[in-house]
């Protein structure tokens, strides 16, 4: 028999996922069209694959069926093999995801489709183990059976009826909108997701649920701590806290190199699954900043500070721009005894006590192992230990006979050290490529953590920034992904509504008007190639994008926040500064067409709650009329906590402000500007919330006080 697919394509390929897979004897073809047309001219099925390159059950289902050359052989001649790196295509990984969820209640990665040769999906799952285990058939048997049914004429025109039925579900919950709109929920709408999120919170290790595995959901974070600035319900402030300090405390944060790990397996935070990844490691820094702004703990500056710091020594490009994830997996350390060249997960994140005693002596030793919970049996595989906070320092203090300062630098000091020690071992490999939209949310950390830590982190977000428009924006498209050159495009939603976002957040904090510039050009991307005005939505894909089985919309917030959440809280917050361009229409339009959605489960679409709290309440704005903002307005904004407010930065005299108009192309100053200079030279604010405005303000303390007496 002829194979449909006579090699495997995936060497020629950039993506470092797709490169995992090009030495396996499966005849591994890209997402293209030369794929779908061998598949019709054979008429064989395709198996669709999708994963990322951090993915442990990936690697495993690799290893186990994709190496082995009887399985390579049973999917080279009944099937077109196709491989795709979700982080590149989240949209046909949405399409796909969508249906293996609507079938099978629930899904994750690798996802496993087998389609028509139309791509229209007729059996989905995830990892299939290479022999029958529990409820999951064994892969191999599987493909034979499919393969056997695709000849059955019979049962082929039942998979092909069951496609029809699938792709028809997809579109529905993909592409839908109401036959009319309704009417966008108002501020309340933040308090009913605040509630269920409180009532899902686990009191006893933070989080939501009360089972493994557990994710980070920063979103939720952040609803809560708004939540509770406005209201003050304590309950609030208390799941957003503990849920802040159940992570920081677990081995989901890397207690020694800083940064978070993907997830936990478990309710307490303990055991993650290990590999990092740029997005939770760009959303969570902003709520712990929160948490401190509103808190004044440094606790939580400490936590994001060491995030940060962690994403610039070990995930940025030398240009500017940030890398995608660290794996899971690598070879485990010499002191282990292990042989062979078989990475094994979290094996550069775990000790063992004669690890710690070979690089610490007593009493340093004893504090690290008590502090987190170093012991001979470990919490992990191989008698492991996932560094925990197991002990408080005022306990060791007592304990060893020591003052909380001397614990508290002895510790300090041993952190080093372990740090210093664990750079000795094999590294998890690196996802090289640059993702726009992930960097979009890393560009806001940092503009976020300029405010609140100092400038050298906002000189990070601006050379990130730098790096996206020298290398992904040719004046007219954002491209989504960069690698070593090799572009992959057009972008998607995402990608233009976290760039934008980033860029606009850098504006705030730096008061340069070129960023704003490039928001602005960005926004006009997304109503120009995004919205339907017809159906009254922000789609993920633009209007001239490949065509899927479905068009989707991103309503919900997952791994990263819902990018229609994000794209209509910018054109709200951009409104104020181009009110030509019916920023705010477009925003409102996609509410109301989605308000029962909204409505009927708010916390799920928390980024989109959050939106429609903002469209209800009005904005809140801080017009800051100065070359330079003086050092203790920074103070003042450093450990202010105001959720949402736009700091809408301007020259300090009409001169100025008309070198900037013309810089934008505007005819005229836009409201959050216009008549709005500075006071006799001296830098001067204008506090205004929800089209009402205080007098102008040469101190900003005082300006900030006019919000509580409104």
């Amino acid at each position: 028999m002829t194979t449909p697919t006579d090699r495997n394509r995936l060497a020629d390929e950039a993506s470092p996922y797709l490169r995992q897979h090009d030495d396996n004897p499966v005849n591994w073809q890209p997402w293209d069209d030369e794929a779908f047309e061998k598949a019709k001219e054979h008429d064989v099925p395709v198996f669709v694959s999708i994963g990322y390159s951090a993915c442990h059950w990936c690697h495993v289902m690799e290893e186990e069926s994709f190496a082995d050359e009887a399985v390579a052989e049973l999917i080279n001649e009944e099937f077109v093999p196709i491989k795709v790196d979700r982080e590149e295509r989240p949209d046909v990984d949405s399409v796909y995801m969508t249906v293996c969820q609507l079938v099978s209640g629930g899904g994750g990665w690798p996802l496993s489709a087998w389609c028509t040769p139309d791509g229209d999906p007729f059996y989905v799952g995830t990892y299939f183990p290479p022999e029958p285990k529990g409820n999951r058939p064994g892969f191999k048997q599987l493909c034979e059976q499919i393969a056997d049914s695709w000849k059955d004429p019979e049962q082929r025109a039942e998979m092909e009826n069951r496609a029809d039925q699938w792709v028809a579900a997809a579109k529905d919950q993909l592409e839908s909108v109401p036959d009319q709109p309704g009417e966008a929920p108002g501020s309340e709408i933040v308090d009913e997701a605040a509630a269920a999120g409180i009532r899902a919170f686990d009191k006893d290790h933070g989080g939501f649920g009360s089972s493994g595995p557990k994710f980070p959901q920063p979103g939720r974070i952040e609803l809560l701590l708004r939540t509770y600035a406005q209201t003050g319900q304590d309950a609030a402030l208390d799941a957003a806290l503990g849920t802040l300090d159940g992570m920081a405390r677990g081995g989901v944060y890397d207690q020694v190199g800083g940064g978070f790990h993907r997830y936990a397996t478990d309710r307490s935070w303990t055991v993650p699954h290990f590999e990092k990844m740029l997005y939770d490691n760009a959303e969570l820094p902003r709520v712990y900043l929160d948490a401190y702004r509103l808190t004044g703990d440094p606790r939580y500056a400490h936590v994001a500070q060491d995030t940060l710091t962690f994403l610039t020594r070990e995930l940025q490009h030398a240009e500017g721009g940030f890398f995608s994830t660290l794996d899971a997996r690598s070879l485990p350390p010499e002191s282990r005894g292990a042989s062979g060249d078989d990475p094994e997960e979290g094996a550069f994140y775990t000790w063992t006590p004669s690890e710690v005693d070979a690089v610490l002596d007593d009493p340093d030793a004893s504090l690290v192992k008590d502090r987190y919970g170093v012991t001979k049996r470990g919490n992990f595989e191989g008698g492991t230990t996932v560094l925990e906070v197991s002990e408080t320092t005022d306990s060791l203090a007592e304990e060893y006979d020591l003052s909380l300062e001397e614990v508290n630098e002895r510790l300090m000091a041993a952190r080093a050290k372990l740090y210093d020690a664990r750079e000795e071992r094999p590294r998890p490999a690196r996802d090289e490529k640059v993702l726009a939209s992930w960097n979009g949310r890393t560009i806001s950390a940092f503009a976020a953590a300029g405010q609140v830590l100092g400038a050298e982190f906002t000189d990070v977000g601006e050379d990130a920034l730098a790096f996206v428009r020298d290398h992904l924006w040719d004046g007219e498209q954002l491209a989504r992904r960069w690698l070593d050159g090799d572009l992959q495009g057009p972008g998607y939603l995402e990608d233009y509504a976290f760039v934008a976002r980033g860029a606009f957040d850098l504006y705030q904090t730096t008061g340069d008007v070129d960023h704003l510039g490039f928001a602005l050009d960005l926004a006009d991307g997304i109503v120009a190639e995004f919205y339907d005005e017809d159906a009254g939505t922000i789609y993920f894909t633009a209007a001239d994008g490949e065509e899927l089985i479905a068009r989707p919309q991103e309503l919900t917030d997952q791994s990263t926040p819902s990018s229609l959440g994000i794209a209509v809280d910018l054109l709200l917050d951009l409104d104020g500064f181009h009110p030509d361009r019916d920023y705010r229409e477009v925003a409102e339009a996609a509410l109301d067409t989605h308000a029962d959605r909204i409505q009927g489960r708010p916390l799920e679409h928390v980024s989109l709650s959050m939106a429609a709290d903002k469209a209800a309440r009005g904005s809140t704005e801080l017009t800051l009329a100065a070359d330079e903002l003086p050092e203790d307005w920074w103070e003042t904004l450093s450990r202010t906590y105001l959720p949402g407010a736009v700091l809408a930065r301007r020259p300090p005299t009409a001169a100025g402000l008309d070198a900037w108009l013309e810089t934008l192309g505007f005819d005229s100053a836009p409201p959050v500007w216009a008549e709005r200079d500075a006071l006799d030279g001296e830098p001067t604010v204008y506090a205004c919330r929800n089209f009402s405005c205080s007098p102008p303000r040469t101190d900003l303390a005082e300006a900030l006080d006019w919000f509580g007496g409104e």
